[in-house]
């Protein structure tokens, strides 16, 4: 059995092995650092009954932009442990954070065009649709797919249709609507190893 959980700062370590097995976009741990730090409802891990990190998505608010969203950064699952909804068990929970904690009004990713699996799990399974083609975005020089879900569920903007909650809008620590700007510093790019 596996469970998906929230990441805790111990989880570090284990996800950034999980990255360096299964991806070849790799980032260095100040990277996830990042992250944890500054958006510690955004990552979660898939642990196995043996206690060990089978597989991860890690996400973040987007910072700089007038729109609301969340971005998915990175998402792997070993091989050994493909074809059993890990992914999209790991996506749903990023999401649904994103939605009911930032009041993110979609999320975005990037997928490169020759990842088949990936694309089709993002499109069939999860419902993105493509927003853009951004060329040259790996460092291997191969185009990615810019893309994008909207969320329906979303609370912002006092509408009110929430989950019966009855708590509305709350942003913790440093939501994406409060208009802070951080620069990027090429960080986005998942270009591997800088």
């Amino acid at each position: 059995m596996v469970c998906i959980r929230q990441a805790t700062i111990d989880d570090l370590l284990a996800m950034q092995a999980c990255n360096l097995l299964c991806l070849p976009e790799n980032y260095q741990m100040k990277y996830y650092f990042y992250h944890i730090l500054s958006w510690p409802q955004l990552l979660y891990v898939a642990e196995d009954y043996g206690g060990k990190i089978v597989g991860y998505v890690l996400a973040k608010m987007e910072e700089e932009s007038t729109e609301c969203h969340g971005h998915i950064t990175s998402l792997a699952v070993v091989r050994t442990h493909r074809k059993l909804g890990l992914a999209t068990k790991l996506m749903t929970a990023a999401q649904n954070a994103m939605g009911e904690v930032f009041g993110a009004e979609y999320v975005s990713l990037h997928v490169r065009r020759s990842n088949r699996a990936a694309f089709n799990l993002y499109t069939e399974t999860l419902g993105y649709k493509i927003h853009d083609i951004e060329a040259k975005y790996y460092a291997d020089g191969e185009d990615a797919y810019d893309m994008r879900k909207m969320l329906k569920g979303k609370q912002n903007h006092g509408h009110g249709h929430g989950h019966g909650h009855g708590h509305g809008h709350h942003h913790h620590g440093g939501g994406c609507c409060g208009g802070a700007s951080v620069s990027k510093r090429g960080e986005g790019k998942s270009a591997g190893g800088e």
